[in-house]
């Protein structure tokens, strides 16, 4: 491809899409102003602006799109989970629990998916895509768990901590080779190396989400968020606590994979936890209603 016509691709990865996204479909606007952006180096260095200093420079619009590129490289590892009637039930659930938390909104709002793996996971990519597979639900005992669980991931997103994954380095990298100059000038090896840079980039965040995880004070600030978000969304927040039981000395924690790969164990995680509690004062009760609805959904999930 030559250098001119891969300057659309050059600046749709600076925004965070990726040219083979299945989560692509549907932006065509999106990609015609990509187009007319790459056509004027001033508005070209416009879009590099807003993302120079800082991982908060990035718009939540920015965000968004970086977050479906992210999506796509998940989805690319996991299918999704055929159950129509769970799905509903884990979203309605889900955009409850993201009105009471720090960050209610985001630019498309926030989305649900759950995985076809046994695998005990969750994962939440930038901008409100949030992911769970069929094993870590399998391993919920009710509702408040769930919604605990749910809670944490919203949580990653709402300190957009999927962002912080990208290695400094590579935006320090893209921007000085912005620097020189207009995109109309870069040579076609250049524009090979900064679309590089952008592709590195999304999958720093995939690699800390599937493989390295978080760095644990991420982990600890998502399950605090987690408590509270919980609380003011009228659940018991000691369901993480419950559900972080039930994980440790299972059979899914010997196997080394998902949360356990990528989290503090769940011992660390507990006693963090109750420490939170203790100071919450009076906690609500547990519903017979929503555990009946929670058995409801998961019913048959194999």
């Amino acid at each position: 491809m030559s250098a001119r016509r891969r300057l659309p691709l050059v600046l749709a990865l600076l925004l965070g899409l990726s040219a083979g996204s299945a989560y692509a479909q549907g932006i065509g606007g999106v990609l015609n102003k990509v187009n007319k952006v790459a056509k004027t180096g001033k508005e070209a260095a416009k879009v590099v602006k807003t993302v120079r200093n800082t991982f908060g420079d990035i718009s939540d619009e920015e965000e968004h799109y970086i977050g479906r590129s992210v999506a796509a490289l998940i989805l690319s590892r996991y299918a999704p989970l055929n159950n129509p009637a769970l799905s509903q039930y884990v979203n309605i659930l889900g955009q409850a629990v993201a009105l009471s938390s720090d960050r209610p909104e985001t630019y498309a709002g926030y989305h649900f998916q759950i995985l076809n793996s046994d695998e005990v996971n969750a994962l939440a990519a930038p901008g409100g895509m949030i992911f769970l597979t069929k094993g870590l639900i399998k391993l919920c005992p009710d509702e408040e768990a769930l919604a605990s669980i749910l809670a944490h991931e919203i949580g990653h997103v709402a300190a957009r901590h999927g962002l912080q994954s990208i290695k400094k380095s590579r935006l320090v990298d893209a921007f000085k080779l912005m620097e020189q100059g207009t995109l109309q000038k870069y040579t076609p090896g250049e524009l090979d190396q900064l679309t590089g840079i952008f592709e590195n980039a999304l999958g720093d965040i995939a690699e800390s989400l599937v493989e390295k995880g978080y760095d644990r004070k991420y982990e600890y600030e998502a399950d605090e968020l987690a408590l509270k978000t919980s609380l003011r969304a009228g659940y018991d927040p000691t369901g993480l606590n419950r559900f972080l039981q039930t994980m440790a000395g299972g059979a899914a924690a010997s196997s080394g994979l998902g949360w356990f790969k990528t989290h503090p164990t769940p011992e660390q995680r507990i006693g963090k936890a109750e420490k939170v509690e203790a100071g919450m004062g009076p906690l609500p009760t547990i519903l017979a209603a929503r555990t009946a609805r929670f058995q409801a959904a998961t019913a048959g999930l194999k």
